[in-house]
This record gives structure tokens, C-alpha cells and sequence, in this order.
């Protein structure tokens, strides 16, 4: 089995920043990746299947829902905590904080968020425990970038709702037990509702022929006249606001989440470029090869220091959304950078399953397109800072 020598990089002393309980997290998780996942990601990957055998480890570890509070499963912790699980899932692979993301940003936090007391009880320790996996229905065949688009409706008939549609590149899908799906009244207002596996008419076909975030299981959400108990829509919040509430809460896991796999590019890089010999010499000794080193981890501390600064942000309840899109959309463009230098220091290489470069650029070219893609989160910046949306 390979094994993982992977070191942090930290030139600006981000760690003093960091609480005892921040790095412990962090040392937590960052050691059941080099157990679990650093050993056999290389395979699932190339197989293209989803290691199902690492839920139970992924919630032990605790990261489905860290903020959530305790009394539902929970471990309560705040968002720099959530944060810097993500850099290290992701650090892992992006599939694998794909997971983690969907269940706790996307399912557990509108349920927590959105949902009433006896949906909060019902599904949230279940979620926690990895008992239930959960996956997001928003995005359509035919509305991506304008979720307000979407067809998928439901109808009242007195004991209960009837839902159809579709959803599509819907991470966890194939195998979630709950999906929390967005789908317009009869009035055209946006609700969400928790369909529940097993209700006649809901199917989950699974996407194949994916060349990036092949360990993660994408799918579909099909519904043929589902019928929804009345109990399973999220009363307290409609609108397009509330999904996208739910984005704000994953666009900043994935700002952490994309540093991780950027730290992992360049630690391979630093690491191969002192024990390459060219010309007689490391190739570590020569400029060119200095000069992308050394911009990869100006870029990385860059990162570092605008997701911490967002993090205490959000534990003060005050990061707009504007400003999570800009780290998102930042540091994902930055990780592929990264990702894409290093595979030219690691030479040809940089394109094995020797190495984890490839698997990484791969994924991030999902990355920089979900949540949100690279322009639409550069338009939400512009709409921010000028008052006018381009994009309607």
C-alpha cells in the first residue's frame, strides 16, 4: 500500500492563528485520511466507484454536520473547525469532501436551518451517524446557473404533496437514503421537501463515463408522482433564498476544502523536485522550477489567510455571500493552478496514479464549475460591489 508522507505547508504561521482545538480536529482528521483514504484512493479512482466502506470511518471522525448542535448529533463545533475538516477530506480527494459537504452543508444544515423540531429529530442522529446518507436536488437538466428556472413541481391533494421532475448531477444520490429537494408550489414558490428512499416513483440512476470526481457517486433524482407526507416540507424558510443558503454553507467548505488539494499538489511537487537529477543536480536547483514553487505557495498562504479571516466571519454570523463566493471562486481557480504546475515539475510523471496530481486536476475541473461556476461566482462579486446583477 502507498503511504502518505504528506506535510502541511504553513509559511505565514497560520497555525498560531489556530486554537488547541482547531488543530486537534485538524490532526484528527488528517490522520484518518493517510489511514483510510491516501491507500486506496488511487483505485477507486481509476475503478470509478464510491468507497462505501469509509461512511461509517467519515462519521466517527465526525464530519457530517460538525456544527450542528449536539443534541441532534452534532458535535457543535464552529465553522473553522468545519473548515479545516474540509481542507483535509479534500486533501484526500474532492469526491470524498464532496460527501462529507452534501451530507452536512446541503442536507443536514437545511433541515436544521429550515425544518421544524420533529424533522430535526427524525432525520438529523441518523444523518450524524452515517446511518442515513443524504444527497441535494437543485440543479435541473436545463436550469444549472438559474436554479429559479426549475420545473420540478409539486401539488397539494389534501393528505399529501405529488411531486415530479428531475434533478441531475446529484452527489451521494445513488445510494442516499433521504434527498432534500427543491421543487416549485402551485403558486411557483420555491420549497424544499425531504423525499425519502422507498416512495413509489423516486428513482436515483446512477451517472457513468465521469472523468472527474470519478470516487464519488453522481446520479440523478427522478419523480413520478412521488407522494410526500405533508410532515416532510421544510416550513421556515421558501424561496430561492433557501437553497441558496444552503450554497453559502457548502461554497465555504469548498474554499477550505480546495486549499487542501492545492497543499497536496505543491507538497508532491516540493517533494519530487528535490529528488528528480537532471543535468546532474535536483531540478529543485533550478530557477524555473523555483519560480513555480515558490508562486505556489505565495498562492496557498494567499488562500490560507482570506478562508481563515472568512471563517471568523462566519463565526460571527457576519460573512456576506458575496464574500464566501470570492474565496470560492479564488481558491478553487487557485488550486488548479497549482495542480496543473506541479504536474509539469513531476514531468510525464505528474499523469500516473503514482502520484496524486492528475486525480486532483481532474476533480477540480468539476470543482470550479459546482456550487456555483467560476463566472457566475465572479458576477456575484460584480453584483455585489456595483448593485447591478448581470445575470438576470
Amino acid at each position: 500500500m502507498k503511504t502518505d508522507h504528506f506535510q502541511s505547508p504553513d509559511y505565514f504561521l497560520m497555525d498560531e492563528l489556530l486554537s488547541e482545538e482547531h488543530k486537534l480536529i485538524r490532526e484528527t482528521t488528517r490522520a484518518w485520511v493517510k489511514k483510510e483514504i491516501s491507500p486506496i484512493i488511487e483505485e477507486y479512482y481509476e475503478k470509478a466507484e464510491f468507497p462505501n466502506h469509509i461512511l461509517k470511518g467519515l462519521a466517527e471522525v465526525g464530519v457530517f454536520g460538525p456544527y450542528i448542535p449536539q443534541k441532534y448529533g452534532g458535535a457543535g463545533l464552529d465553522q473553522i473547525s468545519y473548515g479545516l475538516m474540509m481542507q483535509e477530506l479534500e486533501r484526500g480527494d474532492s469526491g470524498i469532501r464532496s460527501t462529507a459537504s452534501v451530507q452536512s452543508s446541503l442536507v443536514m444544515y437545511p433541515i436544521w436551518k429550515y425544518g421544524n423540531e420533529d424533522q430535526r429529530k427524525k432525520f438529523l442522529p441518523k444523518l450524524a451517524s452515517g446511518e442515513w446518507i443524504g444527497c441535494f436536488g437543485l440543479t435541473e437538466p436545463d436550469h444549472g446557473s438559474n436554479p429559479g428556472g426549475m420545473v420540478t413541481n409539486f401539488k397539494d391533494k389534501g393528505d399529501h404533496y405529488l411531486l415530479n421532475g428531475a434533478k441531475m448531477w446529484i452527489s451521494n444520490s445513488p445510494f442516499a437514503q433521504v434527498a432534500v429537494v427543491w421543487a416549485k408550489n402551485e403558486e411557483g414558490r420555491i420549497w424544499g421537501l425531504v423525499v425519502e428512499r422507498g416512495m413509489e416513483g423516486f428513482t436515483t440512476p446512477e451517472t457513468h463515463g465521469k472523468w472527474s470526481l470519478r470516487a464519488s457517486a453522481t446520479g440523478e433524482l427522478v419523480f413520478d408522482n412521488v407522494k410526500v407526507p405533508k410532515e416532510n416540507l421544510l416550513p421556515n424558510k421558501s424561496g430561492l433564498g433557501a437553497p441558496l443558503g444552503c450554497l453559502d454553507s457548502a461554497r465555504y467548505g469548498i474554499a477550505w476544502g480546495a486549499i487542501g488539494a492545492a497543499m497536496d499538489c505543491y507538497d508532491s511537487a516540493l517533494r519530487y523536485s528535490k529528488e528528480r537529477i537532471q543535468f546532474g543536480k535536483p531540478i529543485a536547483s533550478f530557477q524555473l522550477t523555483q519560480k513555480k514553487l515558490a508562486e505556489m505557495i505565495t498562492e496557498i498562504t494567499k488562500a490560507q489567510l482570506l478562508t481563515w479571516r472568512l471563517g471568523v466571519l462566519r463565526n460571527e454570523g457576519r460573512a456576506s455571500s458575496g464574500q464566501i463566493s470570492m474565496a470560492k471562486r479564488n481558491n478553487v481557480n487557485m488550486a488548479l493552478q497549482i495542480a496543473r504546475e506541479a504536474r509539469q515539475i513531476h514531468g510525464a510523471m505528474g499523469i500516473t496514479s503514482e502520484y496524486p496530481i492528475m486525480r486532483h486536476m481532474m476533480n477540480l475541473e468539476s470543482v470550479i464549475t459546482y456550487e456555483g461556476t467560476h463566472d457566475i461566482h465572479l458576477l456575484i462579486t460584480g453584483a455585489d460591489i456595483t448593485g447591478i446583477e448581470s445575470f438576470k
